[in-house]
């Protein structure tokens, strides 16, 4: 016999998902920098001991 699941709706209101995004977005721009700048980084170094 197949067992019922039972689903608990919960109300979403625009600033919980606006909060979410924003605190995705914030990580994403921090990855971005911080890989941008790694980048920089090593490629500065590769010319240095390269060249």
């Amino acid at each position: 016999m197949a067992e019922k699941e039972h689903y608990d709706f919960v109300e979403v209101s625009s600033a919980d998902i606006l909060a979410d995004r924003s605190h995705g977005w914030d990580g994403f721009t921090r990855f971005v920098t911080w890989s941008t700048g790694a980048i920089i980084v090593v490629l500065a170094l590769m010319a240095f001991f390269l060249v």
